[in-house]
């Protein structure tokens, strides 16, 4: 039999904390994931992640606590609150935030407050979206460890998971295509594969849970159609809250394209950094740091559209890089003045100036805000208080607090609350946990903090299923051949002081090469073949280039950018960033951003652009294909 491992299905921020934990437990693991690459819809956070009690907020003197957290997070969830969840995400916070900074060096030392906070305690860094940045690193960790350790860790990306196996109540595997093959493989699942906030179909969960919000766009990207909720319920687990279905409140509009069914996201942080929302006769209409589904509801009543948010100079510096990229993608607007955004919205001047000089009011405790807003940062809204920075805004499809439920230990339950083992579900797939409303800046911390609590129960779950030498992991590896007992590996990482009990158990006998992580046997066959832990592009093309005398880089060509600007189609697009030029048009649909990202750019020199969302290396490792000359900066 192959060594023992845990499957995980999804490789978001979720899956990935939950493969790093099974590694670090000393488990193996088998990473699945549907899409070209790893990453999933934790890329696109924008505003951070929620934390109390962690070194960055000591640091700050921020004096929060998990207790605080709870209760705001309680208050959210209103009568759909599972306190027990609760407890797990807000109780385990500071750690989930600390263990990211220690374990990747990632810097998450700015702290703001989002709506329904009672104190700051989203975190992000100085620059990039931090969903991104957060998500990277996890996901260029763990594909080295592929490489590094291949018996341990194994990676397939465009392996769509089909069916969850069982045997009597156990689940002990799933089916899966790949390379359009089917394979089974075998071991305790983990499901992190998302929500269906992207699921459009006439038979789908939101047709059927929530069919009158089929008509607003999403931020979710098209993979989010809850295949693990489907696969899951199909086997007899429980669906808890699936009518519950975030809206987020500031979707942005692209004046070019109003009516996308996907649209880009305008951080919750610009709100907490002071920004306001504006009706199209330029009155505040809403407590702007509200919960989502308050403010999304502010906008439906108040009917007066369009809204736009509007923040001023002040609140444009705190968050710069926001603005900055939003501007550059043509979704954000710069002006001088507030005369300046009248202008453009066509109303007086003196109008929207009596809204601003009302609100310095409110901030300078001279009269009551009429929406009950409590906490005000960065006041001032004279006209010259510029540079101010506005966007269109509209409701949008971004989060579903319904899934799959499970208890404390990431288990996920039956329809009779009975833990069906061998089966684990983690991130937005895990219901439940956010009750009726979730609270910004908790999307990234839940998928951290339950993909940690199941890579952590699977790992002491697989360990109790070979300790005990019987079950359906037994028989599954007498089928292939006969079990050898195993051996074990004890380890200490220093840096966090545990110790990790490693088995390895093979029908191999003495002197020949253990199995490694992920051997799949495909349907109708018996005799074992597993695909080959996939070796980075990366890596791939500097051994080509070893092979071939460096003739690669030789052959690269000196373009103008006059030449990269005749290619600006969807059928031929170059585009120019940090000296070389890429061609894209094998690439559009394998982008983890979407082909319209790339198109924005087609034919243009976008360094900055790309430098404002990417660690430069991720073309050398993900695209090197891409690159077929050089042009002078």
């Amino acid at each position: 039999m192959a060594t023992p491992q845990v499957i995980v299905v999804g490789a978001g921020l979720s899956g990935l904390s939950a493969a790093h934990t099974l590694y670090e437990k000393g488990g193996n693991v088998l990473v699945l994931e549907k899409n070209p690459f790893a990453g999933g819809n934790s890329t696109k956070a924008t505003s951070g992640i929620n934390g109390a009690g962690t070194k960055a907020q000591q640091a700050l003197g921020i004096k929060d606590s998990a207790a605080a957290f709870f209760a705001d997070t309680k208050k959210s969830a209103r009568d759909l609150a599972r306190d027990d969840l609760i407890e797990v995400l807000t109780g385990k916070s500071a750690d989930a935030v600390n263990w990211l900074c220690d374990r990747f060096n990632l810097d998450l030392s700015k702290v703001s407050r989002l709506g329904g906070h009672s104190f700051e305690r989203t975190h992000r860094g100085g620059e990039q979206f931090p969903g991104m940045t957060i998500t990277y690193a996890l996901m260029e960790k763990l594909e080295d460890l592929a490489e590094s350790d291949p018996t341990r860790v194994k990676i397939l990306k465009k392996a769509n998971v089909r069916k969850l196996v069982k045997d009597g109540d156990k689940v002990v595997g799933c089916e899966y295509e790949y390379q359009g093959k089917q394979h089974t493989a075998h071991g305790p699942v983990i499901l992190a594969t998302g929500g269906y906030a992207a699921d459009f179909a006439q038979d789908g969960l939101l047709a059927k849970y929530r069919p009158e919000l089929l008509k607003l766009s999403t931020t979710n990207g098209d993979h989010c159609q809850g295949d693990g909720q489907k696969m899951a319920m199909a086997i007899g687990a429980n669906g808890i809250d699936l009518e519950k279905v975030q809206v987020h409140p500031t979707g942005l509009v692209d004046p070019r394209e109003p009516d996308a069914k996907v649209k880009f996201l305008a951080a919750e942080a610009l709100r907490g950094v002071g920004g306001l929302l504006v009706n199209k006769e330029g009155d505040r209409f809403a407590d702007e740091l509200g919960h989502r589904d308050y403010v999304t509801g502010r906008i439906w009543e108040d009917n007066k559209r369009p809204v736009r948010l509007v923040l001023n100079g002040q609140a444009g510096k705190e968050i710069e890089w926001h603005c900055k990229h939003y501007v550059g993608r043509g979704l954000m607007k710069k002006f001088d003045t507030v005369a300046d955004i009248a202008k453009e919205m066509g109303i007086e001047a003196s109008k929207l100036q009596k809204t601003f000089n009302e609100y310095m009011e409110i901030c300078e405790g001279k009269r009551q805000d009429p929406f009950g807003k409590k906490f005000f940062h960065n006041t001032n809204w004279k006209n010259e208080a510029g540079p101010f920075f506005v966007a269109q805004m509209e409701p949008v499809l971004h989060y579903t607090m319904g899934g799959l439920e499970i208890d404390p230990r990431s288990m996920v339950l039956d329809s009779n609350k009975k833990p069906i083992e061998g089966l684990f579900a983690s991130g937005e797939i895990a219901g439940g946990v956010h009750g009726a409303n979730r609270l910004g800046g908790s999307s990234l911390l839940g998928c951290v903090v339950f993909g940690r609590v199941a890579g952590d129960s699977a790992a002491s779950y697989l360990l109790k299923s070979l300790s005990s030498g019987s079950g359906a992991v037994a028989r599954l590896g007498q089928v292939n051949n006969h079990l050898a007992p195993p051996s074990t590996t004890i380890t200490i990482d220093p840096s966090t002081q545990q110790v990790h009990l490693t088995l390895n158990w093979s029908g191999q006998g003495q002197g020949q090469a253990q199995g490694s992580a992920g051997d799949v046997k495909p349907q109708g066959e018996s005799t074992a073949q597993q695909p080959a832990n996939e070796v980075s592009t990366a890596v791939k093309q500097d051994e080509e280039t070893k092979a071939g005398g460096g003739e690669k880089a030789a052959e690269q060509k000196e373009y103008s950018l006059d030449e990269v600007a005749k290619h600006n189609t969807k059928d031929d697009i170059w585009i120019a960033v940090n000296g070389q030029v890429l061609n894209v048009t094998n690439f559009l649909n394998d982008h983890p951003g979407g082909a319209k990202a790339l198109l924005l750019y087609a034919g243009k020199e976008a360094s900055e652009e790309f430098n404002m969302l990417h660690d430069p290396k991720v073309v050398s490792r993900y695209a090197p294909d891409t690159v077929i000359g050089t042009y002078k900066q």
